[in-house]
Protein backbone atom coordinates (compact mmCIF):
# COMPACT_ATOMS: atom_id res chain seq x y z
CA UNK A 1 0.00 0.00 0.00
CA UNK A 2 1.47 3.36 -0.95
CA UNK A 3 1.52 6.29 1.45
CA UNK A 4 -1.29 8.16 -0.31
CA UNK A 5 -3.46 5.06 -0.01
CA UNK A 6 -2.73 4.82 3.68
CA UNK A 7 -3.79 8.35 4.57
CA UNK A 8 -6.26 10.34 2.51
CA UNK A 9 -6.51 14.10 2.83
CA UNK A 10 -9.04 15.50 5.28
CA UNK A 11 -11.75 17.18 3.20
CA UNK A 12 -14.52 18.70 5.33
CA UNK A 13 -17.89 18.78 3.59
CA UNK A 14 -20.75 19.82 5.93
CA UNK A 15 -23.37 19.34 3.22
CA UNK A 16 -26.19 18.93 5.74
CA UNK A 17 -26.09 22.73 6.11
CA UNK A 18 -28.17 22.83 2.90
CA UNK A 19 -31.15 21.35 4.76
CA UNK A 20 -30.18 21.80 8.40
CA UNK A 21 -32.99 24.23 9.19
CA UNK A 22 -35.78 21.66 8.89
CA UNK A 23 -34.07 18.28 9.31
CA UNK A 24 -32.12 18.77 12.56
CA UNK A 25 -31.79 20.62 15.85
CA UNK A 26 -28.50 21.93 17.27
CA UNK A 27 -27.60 20.18 20.53
CA UNK A 28 -24.81 20.11 23.10
CA UNK A 29 -22.85 16.95 23.98
CA UNK A 30 -22.79 15.56 27.49
CA UNK A 31 -19.95 16.61 29.78
CA UNK A 32 -18.48 13.25 30.74
CA UNK A 33 -16.42 12.63 33.90
CA UNK A 34 -13.60 11.12 31.84
CA UNK A 35 -12.67 10.32 28.25
CA UNK A 36 -10.53 7.20 28.01
CA UNK A 37 -9.96 5.91 24.48
CA UNK A 38 -10.82 2.23 24.22
CA UNK A 39 -11.02 1.77 20.44
CA UNK A 40 -9.90 3.96 17.57
CA UNK A 41 -10.38 2.69 14.06
CA UNK A 42 -7.31 4.07 12.33
CA UNK A 43 -8.07 2.08 9.19
CA UNK A 44 -11.37 3.92 8.79
CA UNK A 45 -9.82 7.20 9.95
CA UNK A 46 -7.21 6.97 7.19
CA UNK A 47 -9.99 7.00 4.60
CA UNK A 48 -11.19 10.42 5.76
CA UNK A 49 -7.85 11.98 6.66
CA UNK A 50 -8.06 11.68 10.44
CA UNK A 51 -5.67 8.83 11.27
CA UNK A 52 -2.94 11.35 12.12
CA UNK A 53 -4.78 12.70 15.15
CA UNK A 54 -2.94 12.29 18.44
CA UNK A 55 -4.77 10.48 21.23
CA UNK A 56 -5.35 13.82 22.95
CA UNK A 57 -6.90 15.26 19.79
CA UNK A 58 -8.94 12.08 19.28
CA UNK A 59 -10.39 12.31 22.80
CA UNK A 60 -11.11 16.01 22.37
CA UNK A 61 -13.02 15.50 19.12
CA UNK A 62 -14.73 12.18 19.81
CA UNK A 63 -15.17 12.33 23.58
CA UNK A 64 -15.63 16.09 24.20
CA UNK A 65 -16.85 16.76 20.65
CA UNK A 66 -14.80 19.82 19.94
CA UNK A 67 -15.64 20.68 16.31
CA UNK A 68 -13.38 19.45 13.57
CA UNK A 69 -11.75 22.16 11.46
CA UNK A 70 -14.08 23.77 8.89
CA UNK A 71 -16.83 21.32 9.77
CA UNK A 72 -20.17 21.51 11.58
CA UNK A 73 -19.85 24.21 14.29
CA UNK A 74 -22.20 22.28 16.59
CA UNK A 75 -23.72 18.79 16.68
CA UNK A 76 -27.10 18.22 15.03
CA UNK A 77 -29.79 15.84 16.31
CA UNK A 78 -31.71 14.62 13.27
CA UNK A 79 -35.50 14.63 13.08
CA UNK A 80 -37.43 11.62 11.79
CA UNK A 81 -40.48 9.43 12.33
CA UNK A 82 -40.78 5.72 11.70
CA UNK A 83 -42.65 2.44 11.85
CA UNK A 84 -41.49 0.43 14.84
CA UNK A 85 -42.63 -3.17 14.50
CA UNK A 86 -45.08 -1.75 11.92
CA UNK A 87 -46.66 0.70 14.33
CA UNK A 88 -46.19 4.30 13.26
CA UNK A 89 -44.36 6.45 15.81
CA UNK A 90 -44.06 10.22 15.31
CA UNK A 91 -42.14 10.64 18.58
CA UNK A 92 -38.71 9.70 17.29
CA UNK A 93 -35.52 11.51 16.33
CA UNK A 94 -31.93 11.25 17.57
CA UNK A 95 -32.45 10.62 21.28
CA UNK A 96 -28.90 9.67 22.30
CA UNK A 97 -26.86 10.63 19.29
CA UNK A 98 -26.18 13.38 16.80
CA UNK A 99 -24.45 14.13 13.52
CA UNK A 100 -21.03 15.47 14.44
CA UNK A 101 -19.20 16.03 11.15
CA UNK A 102 -19.22 15.34 7.42
CA UNK A 103 -16.31 14.94 5.03
CA UNK A 104 -15.37 13.40 1.71
CA UNK A 105 -13.83 9.96 1.80
CA UNK A 106 -10.91 8.77 -0.23
CA UNK A 107 -13.31 7.76 -3.02
CA UNK A 108 -15.13 11.10 -2.98
CA UNK A 109 -18.23 9.83 -1.18
CA UNK A 110 -19.86 12.03 1.44
CA UNK A 111 -19.30 10.44 4.85
CA UNK A 112 -20.87 11.16 8.24
CA UNK A 113 -19.50 10.88 11.75
CA UNK A 114 -22.47 10.22 14.01
CA UNK A 115 -22.64 9.34 17.68
CA UNK A 116 -24.33 6.97 20.08
CA UNK A 117 -24.45 7.70 23.80
CA UNK A 118 -23.43 11.36 23.49
CA UNK A 119 -26.14 12.78 25.77
CA UNK A 120 -29.74 13.88 25.78
CA UNK A 121 -31.45 15.75 22.96
CA UNK A 122 -34.98 17.12 22.41
CA UNK A 123 -35.88 13.57 21.30
CA UNK A 124 -34.58 11.68 24.32
CA UNK A 125 -38.02 11.48 25.94
CA UNK A 126 -37.45 9.48 29.14
CA UNK A 127 -34.02 8.19 28.08
CA UNK A 128 -30.70 9.22 29.60
CA UNK A 129 -28.95 9.61 26.24
CA UNK A 130 -26.17 7.25 27.30
CA UNK A 131 -24.62 4.03 25.99
CA UNK A 132 -23.25 1.12 27.98
CA UNK A 133 -19.66 0.11 27.37
CA UNK A 134 -20.88 -3.41 26.63
CA UNK A 135 -23.21 -2.03 23.97
CA UNK A 136 -20.27 -0.24 22.36
CA UNK A 137 -18.14 -3.40 22.41
CA UNK A 138 -20.97 -5.36 20.81
CA UNK A 139 -21.21 -2.74 18.07
CA UNK A 140 -17.48 -3.03 17.36
CA UNK A 141 -17.85 -6.79 16.96
CA UNK A 142 -20.98 -6.55 14.81
CA UNK A 143 -19.59 -3.99 12.39
CA UNK A 144 -16.21 -5.67 12.04
CA UNK A 145 -17.79 -9.07 11.35
CA UNK A 146 -20.28 -7.63 8.88
CA UNK A 147 -17.61 -5.69 7.02
CA UNK A 148 -15.50 -8.84 6.74
CA UNK A 149 -18.49 -10.69 5.25
CA UNK A 150 -19.10 -8.06 2.60
CA UNK A 151 -22.14 -6.35 4.14
CA UNK A 152 -22.51 -2.63 3.41
CA UNK A 153 -22.30 -1.46 7.01
CA UNK A 154 -21.47 1.55 9.11
CA UNK A 155 -18.16 1.19 10.91
CA UNK A 156 -17.41 1.68 14.55
CA UNK A 157 -14.99 4.59 14.39
CA UNK A 158 -14.33 5.33 18.05
CA UNK A 159 -15.27 4.09 21.51
CA UNK A 160 -14.38 6.19 24.55
CA UNK A 161 -15.18 5.13 28.09
CA UNK A 162 -16.87 8.00 29.93
CA UNK A 163 -16.72 7.12 33.62
CA UNK A 164 -20.43 7.06 34.44
CA UNK A 165 -22.37 4.20 36.04
CA UNK A 166 -25.52 3.26 34.14
CA UNK A 167 -28.57 1.29 35.21
CA UNK A 168 -30.20 -0.95 32.62
CA UNK A 169 -32.98 -3.49 32.96
CA UNK A 170 -31.53 -5.96 30.44
CA UNK A 171 -28.02 -6.40 31.86
CA UNK A 172 -26.30 -6.37 35.27
CA UNK A 173 -26.23 -2.86 36.73
CA UNK A 174 -24.61 -0.55 37.46
CA UNK A 175 -22.53 -0.93 34.34
CA UNK A 176 -19.80 1.09 32.64
CA UNK A 177 -20.60 3.81 30.11
CA UNK A 178 -19.16 4.87 26.78
CA UNK A 179 -19.67 7.20 23.87
CA UNK A 180 -19.35 5.74 20.39
CA UNK A 181 -18.77 7.37 17.00
CA UNK A 182 -19.75 5.59 13.80
CA UNK A 183 -18.58 6.33 10.27
CA UNK A 184 -21.47 6.10 7.83
CA UNK A 185 -22.36 6.96 4.28
CA UNK A 186 -25.32 9.15 5.36
CA UNK A 187 -27.78 9.08 8.24
CA UNK A 188 -30.81 9.89 6.08
CA UNK A 189 -33.46 7.32 6.90
CA UNK A 190 -36.73 6.18 5.37
CA UNK A 191 -38.17 7.71 8.53
CA UNK A 192 -36.72 11.10 7.52
CA UNK A 193 -39.06 11.08 4.53
CA UNK A 194 -41.97 9.75 6.58
CA UNK A 195 -41.75 12.75 8.87
CA UNK A 196 -41.98 15.16 5.96
CA UNK A 197 -45.04 13.33 4.65
CA UNK A 198 -46.68 13.48 8.07
CA UNK A 199 -46.17 17.27 8.16
CA UNK A 200 -47.07 17.64 4.46
CA UNK A 201 -43.79 19.45 3.78
CA UNK A 202 -43.67 19.07 0.02
CA UNK A 203 -40.99 21.69 -0.62
CA UNK A 204 -38.72 20.13 1.99
CA UNK A 205 -39.37 16.67 0.53
CA UNK A 206 -38.22 17.93 -2.87
CA UNK A 207 -35.09 19.36 -1.28
CA UNK A 208 -34.35 16.08 0.52
CA UNK A 209 -34.75 14.07 -2.69
CA UNK A 210 -32.35 16.46 -4.44
CA UNK A 211 -29.90 16.23 -1.53
CA UNK A 212 -29.90 12.44 -1.73
CA UNK A 213 -29.48 12.34 -5.50
CA UNK A 214 -26.66 14.86 -5.31
CA UNK A 215 -24.68 13.23 -2.52
CA UNK A 216 -25.64 9.53 -2.84
CA UNK A 217 -26.06 9.09 -6.60
CA UNK A 218 -26.92 5.77 -8.17
CA UNK A 219 -27.42 4.44 -11.69
CA UNK A 220 -30.46 5.60 -13.68
CA UNK A 221 -33.56 3.38 -13.65
CA UNK A 222 -33.75 0.75 -16.42
CA UNK A 223 -34.81 1.80 -19.89
CA UNK A 224 -38.56 1.80 -20.30
CA UNK A 225 -39.17 2.56 -16.62
CA UNK A 226 -42.20 4.84 -16.15
CA UNK A 227 -41.30 8.44 -15.24
CA UNK A 228 -37.63 7.45 -14.99
CA UNK A 229 -36.43 11.08 -15.22
CA UNK A 230 -38.44 12.30 -12.22
CA UNK A 231 -36.12 12.82 -9.21
CA UNK A 232 -38.40 10.99 -6.76
CA UNK A 233 -38.67 8.00 -9.09
CA UNK A 234 -34.93 7.90 -9.64
CA UNK A 235 -34.36 7.88 -5.90
CA UNK A 236 -36.99 5.19 -5.37
CA UNK A 237 -35.24 2.88 -7.82
CA UNK A 238 -31.87 3.55 -6.18
CA UNK A 239 -33.21 2.76 -2.73
CA UNK A 240 -34.96 -0.44 -3.85
CA UNK A 241 -31.76 -1.67 -5.51
CA UNK A 242 -29.68 -0.90 -2.42
CA UNK A 243 -32.19 -2.43 0.00
CA UNK A 244 -32.49 -5.62 -2.02
CA UNK A 245 -28.73 -6.05 -1.88
CA UNK A 246 -28.70 -5.27 1.86
CA UNK A 247 -31.35 -7.93 2.53
CA UNK A 248 -29.37 -10.46 0.50
CA UNK A 249 -26.15 -9.60 2.32
CA UNK A 250 -27.79 -10.31 5.70
CA UNK A 251 -29.01 -13.70 4.53
CA UNK A 252 -25.72 -14.80 3.01
CA UNK A 253 -23.87 -13.64 6.14
CA UNK A 254 -26.30 -15.57 8.36
CA UNK A 255 -26.96 -12.35 10.27
CA UNK A 256 -30.07 -11.25 12.14
CA UNK A 257 -30.30 -7.49 12.67
CA UNK A 258 -33.14 -7.72 15.17
CA UNK A 259 -34.85 -4.34 14.73
CA UNK A 260 -35.55 -3.52 11.09
CA UNK A 261 -37.76 -0.49 11.72
CA UNK A 262 -38.00 2.27 9.11
CA UNK A 263 -36.01 4.64 11.32
CA UNK A 264 -33.17 2.09 11.13
CA UNK A 265 -33.18 1.99 7.32
CA UNK A 266 -30.56 4.22 5.70
CA UNK A 267 -31.49 5.27 2.15
CA UNK A 268 -27.94 4.43 1.02
CA UNK A 269 -28.62 0.77 1.83
CA UNK A 270 -26.00 0.86 4.56
CA UNK A 271 -26.76 -1.22 7.64
CA UNK A 272 -26.39 0.57 10.98
CA UNK A 273 -27.59 0.86 14.58
CA UNK A 274 -26.97 -2.55 16.09
CA UNK A 275 -28.95 -3.58 19.15
CA UNK A 276 -30.07 -7.20 19.64
CA UNK A 277 -28.15 -8.72 16.73
CA UNK A 278 -27.08 -12.35 16.37
CA UNK A 279 -25.41 -14.71 13.92
CA UNK A 280 -27.04 -18.05 13.21
CA UNK A 281 -25.88 -21.13 15.08
CA UNK A 282 -27.68 -23.20 12.43
CA UNK A 283 -29.73 -22.41 9.32
CA UNK A 284 -33.03 -21.54 10.99
CA UNK A 285 -35.39 -19.11 9.21
CA UNK A 286 -37.42 -18.73 12.42
CA UNK A 287 -34.53 -17.58 14.61
CA UNK A 288 -35.19 -14.20 16.22
CA UNK A 289 -32.49 -12.00 17.74
CA UNK A 290 -34.62 -9.62 19.81
CA UNK A 291 -36.19 -11.06 22.97
CA UNK A 292 -39.04 -8.55 22.60
CA UNK A 293 -39.88 -9.63 19.01
CA UNK A 294 -42.54 -12.03 20.26
CA UNK A 295 -44.18 -12.54 16.88
CA UNK A 296 -40.93 -13.10 15.01
CA UNK A 297 -41.55 -10.14 12.71
CA UNK A 298 -37.82 -9.67 12.17
CA UNK A 299 -36.81 -13.34 12.32
CA UNK A 300 -33.89 -14.35 10.11
CA UNK A 301 -36.01 -15.68 7.26
CA UNK A 302 -38.41 -12.71 7.34
CA UNK A 303 -35.75 -10.04 6.94
CA UNK A 304 -36.16 -9.71 3.15
CA UNK A 305 -39.92 -9.31 3.60
CA UNK A 306 -39.36 -6.70 6.33
CA UNK A 307 -36.95 -4.66 4.22
CA UNK A 308 -39.29 -4.89 1.20
CA UNK A 309 -42.13 -3.65 3.42
CA UNK A 310 -39.98 -0.74 4.52
CA UNK A 311 -39.35 0.13 0.88
CA UNK A 312 -43.13 0.23 0.52
CA UNK A 313 -43.30 2.85 3.26
CA UNK A 314 -40.69 4.86 1.39
CA UNK A 315 -42.93 4.73 -1.69
CA UNK A 316 -45.86 5.94 0.41
CA UNK A 317 -43.80 8.92 1.60
CA UNK A 318 -42.76 9.79 -1.96
CA UNK A 319 -46.41 9.97 -3.00
CA UNK A 320 -46.10 13.55 -1.84
CA UNK A 321 -44.07 14.14 -5.01
CA UNK A 322 -44.89 11.37 -7.50
CA UNK A 323 -47.73 9.22 -8.85
CA UNK A 324 -48.30 5.74 -7.47
CA UNK A 325 -47.75 3.68 -10.63
CA UNK A 326 -44.06 4.45 -11.23
CA UNK A 327 -43.34 4.11 -7.50
CA UNK A 328 -45.04 0.70 -7.43
CA UNK A 329 -43.13 -0.31 -10.57
CA UNK A 330 -39.89 0.45 -8.75
CA UNK A 331 -41.04 -1.38 -5.61
CA UNK A 332 -41.98 -4.44 -7.63
CA UNK A 333 -38.39 -4.84 -8.78
CA UNK A 334 -37.34 -5.82 -5.26
CA UNK A 335 -37.96 -9.62 -5.40
CA UNK A 336 -35.94 -10.18 -8.59
CA UNK A 337 -33.19 -7.84 -7.44
CA UNK A 338 -33.05 -9.65 -4.11
CA UNK A 339 -32.81 -13.10 -5.67
CA UNK A 340 -30.06 -11.94 -8.02
CA UNK A 341 -28.15 -10.42 -5.11
CA UNK A 342 -28.44 -13.62 -3.04
CA UNK A 343 -27.08 -15.69 -5.92
CA UNK A 344 -24.28 -13.21 -6.61
CA UNK A 345 -23.22 -13.05 -2.96
CA UNK A 346 -23.68 -16.79 -2.35
CA UNK A 347 -21.28 -17.66 -5.15
CA UNK A 348 -18.84 -15.08 -3.83
CA UNK A 349 -18.84 -16.56 -0.34
CA UNK A 350 -18.57 -20.12 -1.65
CA UNK A 351 -15.67 -19.07 -3.84
CA UNK A 352 -17.16 -20.06 -7.20
CA UNK A 353 -17.81 -18.13 -10.39
CA UNK A 354 -21.52 -17.47 -11.05
CA UNK A 355 -23.03 -19.44 -13.94
CA UNK A 356 -26.36 -17.70 -14.43
CA UNK A 357 -29.70 -17.17 -12.70
CA UNK A 358 -31.09 -20.70 -12.91
CA UNK A 359 -28.03 -22.73 -11.82
CA UNK A 360 -27.04 -20.16 -9.20
CA UNK A 361 -30.48 -20.23 -7.59
CA UNK A 362 -30.45 -24.01 -7.66
CA UNK A 363 -27.07 -23.93 -5.89
CA UNK A 364 -28.45 -21.64 -3.19
CA UNK A 365 -31.48 -23.88 -2.65
CA UNK A 366 -29.37 -27.03 -2.47
CA UNK A 367 -26.96 -25.38 -0.02
CA UNK A 368 -29.79 -24.24 2.25
CA UNK A 369 -31.26 -27.76 2.23
CA UNK A 370 -27.87 -29.25 3.11
CA UNK A 371 -27.43 -26.85 6.04
CA UNK A 372 -30.93 -27.49 7.37
CA UNK A 373 -30.45 -31.25 7.26
CA UNK A 374 -26.95 -31.27 8.76
CA UNK A 375 -27.45 -28.55 11.38
CA UNK A 376 -24.03 -27.20 10.43
CA UNK A 377 -23.23 -23.59 11.28
CA UNK A 378 -23.38 -21.39 8.17
CA UNK A 379 -19.86 -20.12 8.88
CA UNK A 380 -18.52 -23.67 8.98
CA UNK A 381 -20.51 -24.69 5.90
CA UNK A 382 -19.12 -21.94 3.67
CA UNK A 383 -15.60 -22.41 5.03
CA UNK A 384 -15.64 -26.17 4.47
CA UNK A 385 -17.17 -25.97 1.00
CA UNK A 386 -14.85 -23.27 -0.24
CA UNK A 387 -11.76 -25.19 0.80
CA UNK A 388 -13.10 -28.43 -0.68
CA UNK A 389 -13.94 -26.83 -4.02
CA UNK A 390 -10.52 -25.18 -4.23
CA UNK A 391 -8.97 -28.61 -3.73
CA UNK A 392 -11.13 -30.09 -6.48
CA UNK A 393 -13.29 -32.07 -4.05
CA UNK A 394 -17.06 -32.02 -4.62
CA UNK A 395 -19.16 -32.82 -1.52
CA UNK A 396 -21.63 -35.61 -2.30
CA UNK A 397 -24.64 -33.71 -0.96
CA UNK A 398 -24.05 -30.88 -3.47
CA UNK A 399 -22.51 -32.78 -6.37
CA UNK A 400 -25.39 -32.15 -8.76
CA UNK A 401 -25.82 -28.48 -7.81
CA UNK A 402 -22.09 -27.76 -8.12
CA UNK A 403 -21.63 -29.40 -11.49
CA UNK A 404 -19.97 -26.97 -13.90
CA UNK A 405 -18.87 -24.45 -11.26
CA UNK A 406 -15.31 -23.13 -11.24
CA UNK A 407 -13.53 -22.35 -7.97
CA UNK A 408 -12.00 -18.91 -7.49
CA UNK A 409 -9.38 -20.44 -5.19
CA UNK A 410 -8.16 -20.15 -1.61
CA UNK A 411 -4.82 -18.39 -1.92
CA UNK A 412 -5.02 -16.44 1.34
CA UNK A 413 -3.51 -18.17 4.38
CA UNK A 414 -6.84 -17.80 6.21
CA UNK A 415 -8.21 -20.75 4.22
CA UNK A 416 -5.57 -22.98 5.78
CA UNK A 417 -6.97 -22.39 9.27
CA UNK A 418 -8.64 -25.29 11.07
CA UNK A 419 -11.89 -23.38 11.55
CA UNK A 420 -13.52 -20.18 10.31
CA UNK A 421 -14.02 -16.99 12.23
CA UNK A 422 -17.48 -16.83 13.77
CA UNK A 423 -19.43 -14.62 16.14
CA UNK A 424 -21.47 -16.73 18.54
CA UNK A 425 -23.05 -15.14 21.57
CA UNK A 426 -20.66 -17.15 23.78
CA UNK A 427 -17.67 -15.49 22.10
CA UNK A 428 -19.19 -12.06 22.60
CA UNK A 429 -19.72 -12.76 26.30
CA UNK A 430 -16.15 -14.06 26.72
CA UNK A 431 -14.71 -10.91 25.16
CA UNK A 432 -16.93 -8.72 27.33
CA UNK A 433 -16.13 -10.69 30.50
CA UNK A 434 -12.41 -10.11 30.00
CA UNK A 435 -13.09 -6.37 29.84
CA UNK A 436 -15.65 -6.26 32.62
CA UNK A 437 -13.84 -8.48 35.11
CA UNK A 438 -10.14 -7.82 34.39
CA UNK A 439 -10.13 -4.72 32.15
CA UNK A 440 -8.40 -6.95 29.61
CA UNK A 441 -8.93 -5.57 26.11
CA UNK A 442 -6.56 -7.94 24.33
CA UNK A 443 -9.24 -10.53 23.40
CA UNK A 444 -11.18 -7.75 21.64
CA UNK A 445 -8.07 -6.51 19.85
CA UNK A 446 -7.26 -10.07 18.77
CA UNK A 447 -10.79 -10.70 17.51
CA UNK A 448 -10.88 -7.52 15.44
CA UNK A 449 -7.53 -8.41 13.86
CA UNK A 450 -8.80 -11.92 13.09
CA UNK A 451 -11.98 -10.59 11.50
CA UNK A 452 -10.03 -8.17 9.32
CA UNK A 453 -7.82 -11.05 8.22
CA UNK A 454 -10.96 -12.97 7.26
CA UNK A 455 -12.19 -9.96 5.31
CA UNK A 456 -8.92 -9.81 3.40
CA UNK A 457 -9.30 -13.49 2.52
CA UNK A 458 -12.79 -12.99 1.12
CA UNK A 459 -11.92 -9.85 -0.81
CA UNK A 460 -14.47 -7.24 -1.92
CA UNK A 461 -18.07 -8.40 -2.19
CA UNK A 462 -19.78 -8.17 -5.59
CA UNK A 463 -22.00 -5.16 -6.15
CA UNK A 464 -25.13 -4.68 -8.27
CA UNK A 465 -24.59 -3.71 -11.89
CA UNK A 466 -24.07 0.03 -12.28
CA UNK A 467 -23.18 0.61 -8.62
CA UNK A 468 -19.72 1.75 -7.63
CA UNK A 469 -17.62 -0.83 -5.76
CA UNK A 470 -16.71 -0.21 -2.14
CA UNK A 471 -13.25 1.33 -1.84
CA UNK A 472 -12.49 0.26 1.71
CA UNK A 473 -9.17 -1.30 2.50
CA UNK A 474 -9.50 -5.11 2.60
CA UNK A 475 -7.09 -5.60 5.49
CA UNK A 476 -5.43 -3.85 8.40
CA UNK A 477 -4.56 -4.10 12.04
CA UNK A 478 -6.88 -3.25 14.89
CA UNK A 479 -6.03 -0.63 17.39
Amino acid sequence: MDEDRQQAAYRPAPAIAQIEEWIADPVAPADFPKTEIRFRNDRAAAEIGLAGLSDAQWAAHFGRFEPLEDNLPRPLALRYHGHQFRVYNPDLGDGRGFLFAQMRGRDGRLMDLGTKGSGTTPYSRAGDGRLTLKGAVREILATEMLEALGVNTSRTFSVIETGEQLWRNDEPSPTRSAVMVRLSHSHIRIGSFQRLLAHEQQAEMEQLVDYCLQHFPGPPPPDGTPAREEPAIRLMHNVVERMADLAASYMVAGFVHGVLNTDNMNITGESFDYGPWRWLERWDPDFTAAYFDHGGLYAFGRQPEAIHWNCGQFAVALRLLADSDPLVAALNRFPDLYMAAVARRWCWRLGVRPRGAEPDRALVAASEKAMRESGERPDAFFFRLRKALAAGEIPAELAEALEGYESTGCEHEYWSDDAPQSMGIDQVEEIWSAIDERDDWQPLVNKVAALRRMGAAHGPAPVPAGHAPDSREPAGEAR
